[in-house]
């Protein structure tokens, strides 16, 4: 991963490597092997994981077709 600095702004530059490296998960995967997770778990956490994608996914879809209404908060995001 790579991120220049302009100007010699310093600043800049963290911020923009934070926001990537948070879009890349790698925060996450730091917490997760900071300690040992047992099997059930990590299998617990995956399932989790898989249902909570899933009903993001559900949810996308919904919109997409009209079925559920987008708050006006949620219009203005996109």
């Amino acid at each position: 991963m790579q991120v220049l600095v302009r100007d010699n702004n310093v600043e800049q530059a963290l911020r923009v490597l934070k926001k990537k490296l948070q879009r890349e998960g790698v925060f996450r995967e730091m917490r997760l092997r900071e300690h040992f997770e047992k099997p059930s778990e990590k299998r617990t956490r995956e399932k989790a994981d898989a249902v909570r994608r899933a009903r993001k996914l559900m949810r996308k879809k919904l919109e997409r077709e009209g079925a559920v209404a987008v708050s006006p908060s949620k219009k203005g995001q996109r």
